[in-house]
């Protein structure tokens, strides 16, 4: 498929907010669909996705489905799952993407459905503490790494679609089994925002007490706190869907940090300068 034929598509997203605001402003931006047909249930972010230009229509789900050639899943993880059986159900010919950053009940979820071919299971490696449409950011996927899951359960033409779409925005493809996934994510980015949430919660508990304590605070803090500031309602549908790997994940963080008080206790700042030059 080459890019002249991919730009004559037009794109659904389902879900308006920072994810899916920002792939509309980077399809508009590359002018890569004919048309972008915008989905979602809250109708403030209906309305603001027209005014800043998001999108070029806004319809029911149903109706977007029937006229998209691309339909791309940007809502809650835990939402994904339920709509895409019934996506998968109401499509004939299109392709569905998802960009849900937990993977292997979503993909489980549509295992035998005879349509799965018609699925690519994404996750862009991008985002930021903030939601809703007025979030989005023209760039936020440029250069950014996307891995595509299970690929071989797709159809050549539409695994195709998908990698000159997201190609075309700037993305780096990577391929990945989704078993490998969830354990890697929750590495990576869903412990980095439970440790937030939970420093954010411990410093506030003592600034009860203590009302100068954000008067000294640095930028050290402000950084390791910011994602503290993200949408609980999408994080919480996020260690939902990951419970298992998180919980694997945290213990060990529990076990790290404990040493490190361990040491503390011990006054054995030598070992406590070899673990933080490993971190280095």
């Amino acid at each position: 498929m080459n890019q002249v034929e991919s730009k004559d598509k037009i794109i659904a997203i389902v879900g308006l907010g920072l994810i899916g605001g920002s792939f509309a402003k980077a399809f508009k931006g590359k002018g890569f669909s004919s048309k972008i047909i915008g989905v979602d249930n809250n109708r403030e972010h209906q309305k603001i996705a027209m005014e800043m230009n998001l999108v070029d229509e806004i319809r029911d789900l149903d109706d977007a489905i029937k006229y998209a050639d691309i339909v791309l899943l940007a809502t809650p993880v835990d939402s994904i799952e339920k709509l895409l059986t019934s996506v998968m159900n109401s499509i004939e010919n299109q392709v569905v993407f998802d960009v849900g950053s937990a993977k292997a009940s979503i993909i489980k979820s549509i295992l035998n459905h005879p349509k799965r071919g018609r699925y690519v299971a994404c996750h862009p490696m991008a985002g930021t503490e903030f939601s809703r449409p007025e979030a989005s950011v023209a760039g936020l996927y440029d250069r950014a790494h996307n891995v595509i899951y299970n690929a071989e359960d797709s159809d050549e033409d539409a695994l195709e679609m998908v990698q000159n779409l997201l190609s075309q925005i700037g993305m780096k493809l990577f391929y990945q089994q989704a078993d490998e996934h969830d354990i890697h994510v929750a590495y990576v980015s869903h412990m980095s925002h439970i440790s937030a949430f939970a420093l954010a919660l411990t410093v506030l508990h003592k600034e009860q007490s203590e009302e100068q304590i954000f008067q000294l605070a640095s930028g050290g803090f402000r950084s390791s706190v910011r994602l503290a500031k993200s949408n609980p309602s999408t994080w919480v549908s996020i260690f939902e869907q990951n419970r298992d790997a998180l919980l694997d994940v945290l213990d060990e963080h529990i076990t790290v940090l404990s040493k490190f008080r361990s040491l503390l206790i011990k006054k054995d700042f030598e070992s406590f300068e070899k673990l933080m030059l490993e971190a280095n």
